[in-house]
């Protein structure tokens, strides 16, 4: 071999040693792992747990693989588990929770009184609310309580009673925290739920440093007393909110400061009584339509009378439309009503237990390797749950051959494009490519879904990062960097 020869191998040796942390510019396994390896060196995963499976959908191989079988905490890539369950158990059409009904027993006199109460009945729909424009009236009380004065009634000779007797009262799941259950993403479980079971809060600054804040709430109801000790701060500050309710109360204390000139501060409060939450809204509902009560609202978990014949409904979205709210915007609350549906699918019992039991028999029909998982909840919330990331990723294979596969993909956020991945991956070779649910808890971040490489690979993944103690954007940051080698896959 000539001196030349010789220098030129020696200087394409040294190029390729230090290429090792670029993104991938040739074929072969061993680049991809180099890649991967050099991005989990940063610091935010020095201290770090972090567990990865990635496949090749197609031919089945493992591309890369870190503590795959190792226990992890999934934060919300849980509820792919929960919504391939229910997809499975009910289809993508309209589920057991299609319609939430109004109903009585009470005879309709010549006055346009109903002599009885009036019983609102819940099924495990979750999206009671004005989520969907489809709807006749935007917001659904609205519409029910216009069909009761359009059917004559003027008067009820009783009460508005809500009913959430089709679930059991496990309305916390295990390893929620206190602190869960005072903000939006704790909502208690209820077979009837109203508006996420939420109080949406908006905090807009007054015109003068010192001034109190403005507050509006959505929806508006008497239900919730908000004491607002919110002030106005100097412009250019940050907004400083504490929010504060006794468990059970329904009284909110909000303190703290808004900048002046700066933007709003949004928030929501989870509800204390969802089933009563609910019954109260559609009295005073019905108070806007010019339709009085004679007494005030109340639930009851006793059987229904016989002689019950509706007088309004309102009809639920599709299942398919139900797992797009969960997966998208991650909604605790939808996971856990929807799993509960999955227990009362398989043994029409929607105890946690069974509906734990039932989840647990379709993925062990779908071949996903759960065994040694520990799973309290449908949405991850919880902070016993522990599974592998060769789970997720045997239930993403599963699902990829699964009759239901492309509602089930379609259900996941689109990185850079929609849901809780809108502002991640944007620019990146990643964006609109990655379909995949997010997690996050403290010190806990995952994800979990499906690539198609620019050359028209399709990949299962899933990276969970435990035990950090960066900000969380360091440690998503490096998610999305591997996402974005995977997406260049040649």
């Amino acid at each position: 071999m000539n001196k030349l020869l010789r220098a030129a191998l020696g200087l394409t040796l040294l190029c390729a040693t230090f290429a090792t942390d670029r993104p991938i510019e040739a074929k072969g396994p061993d680049r991809l792992a180099r890649s991967i390896d050099a991005i989990l060196a940063r610091e935010v995963f020095r201290p770090a747990l972090v567990a990865i499976d990635i496949r090749d959908l197609e031919t089945g191989k493992v591309l890369y693989e870190k503590n795959a079988a190792q226990n992890v905490k999934p934060a919300s890539t849980m509820k792919l588990f929960t919504t391939a369950a229910i997809l499975d158990a009910e289809g993508p059409g309209e589920g057991a929770g299609g319609s939430t009904t109004l109903e009585t027993a009470g005879r309709l006199d010549g006055f346009g009184r109903v002599l009885g109460d009036l019983y609102l009945i819940g099924r495990g729909d979750p999206n009671l609310s004005d989520r969907f424009e489809w709807r006749r009236e935007k917001n659904p009380f609205d519409q029910m309580a216009k069909d009761v004065r359009e059917a004559g009634i003027t008067r009820i000779e009783g009460r508005v009673i809500g009913y959430d007797g089709l679930f059991t009262e496990e309305t916390v799941p295990d390893g929620w925290t206190a602190d869960d259950l005072v903000w939006s993403y704790g909502a208690e479980v209820s077979a009837l739920s109203a508006f996420d079971n939420t109080l949406r809060l908006r905090l807009e600054p007054g015109e003068v440093d010192g001034d109190p804040s403005r507050l509006t709430a959505h929806p508006v109801t008497a239900f919730l007393h908000i004491d607002n000790r919110v002030v106005t701060s100097p412009e250019g500050t940050k907004a400083n909110i504490s929010l504060s309710r006794t468990l059970g109360s329904r009284r909110v204390v909000i303190e703290g400061t808004v900048p002046r000139l700066g933007a709003a501060w949004t928030g929501g409060v989870a509800i204390p009584e969802p089933t009563l939450f609910a019954a109260t809204l559609l009295t005073e509902a019905l108070a806007r339509q010019g339709v009085t009560l004679r007494d005030t609202a109340a639930t009851s978990r006793n059987p229904l009378p016989s002689s019950l014949r509706p007088v309004a409904s309102v009809h639920g979205p599709a299942v398919a439309e139900q797992i797009r709210v969960i997966n998208k915007e991650s909604q605790n609350l939808h996971a856990e009503t929807l799993l509960r549906r999955v227990g009362l699918a398989a043994y029409k019992d929607a105890s946690v237990e069974a509906s734990l039991r039932a989840r647990e028999s379709f993925l062990k029909a779908q071949g996903v390797r759960f065994e040694d998982n520990a799973m309290y909840d449908g949405s991850g919330l919880s902070r016993a749950d522990l599974v592998t990331a060769r789970s997720l990723v045997d239930l993403l294979v599963a699902m990829h051959r699964h009759p239901h596969a492309k509602v089930f993909r379609d259900s996941l956020p689109i990185g850079g494009v929609d849901g809780t991945l809108k502002r991640r991956m944007v620019g990146t070779s990643a964006t609109g490519r990655v379909f995949a649910k997010t997690g996050s808890l403290s010190h806990v971040n995952a994800l979990a879904g499906y690539i198609d490489s620019v050359s028209g690979r399709r990949l299962a993944f899933s990276i969970i990062v435990n035990n950090h103690t960066r900000p969380s954007k360091e440690a998503t940051e490096a998610v999305d960097s591997i996402c974005a080698l995977l997406a260049e896959l040649p």
